[in-house]
């Protein structure tokens, strides 16, 4: 993609409503999914929590300063 093209299609984003906004982030989300890299991604993170490495939700919450 050329930069004008980037930028024009930047500038129509940005004018959607954003429930529109939020519909295009999850379908861009699911192609990212979708692709190889990132199933890839997807399962290596799995793999990582199958070994332990998983916060509790309390913890977060807690690292995040919402409760």
């Amino acid at each position: 993609m050329n930069a004008s093209s980037e930028l024009d299609l930047k500038q129509r984003l940005a004018r959607l409503s954003e429930r529109d906004r939020r519909e295009m982030s999850a379908y861009l989300l699911r192609l990212k999914h979708q692709s190889k890299s990132g199933r890839s991604g997807i399962s290596k993170l799995m793999k990582e929590m199958d070994a332990g490495a998983k916060t509790k939700l309390s913890t977060l919450v807690k690292d995040l300063g919402h409760g």
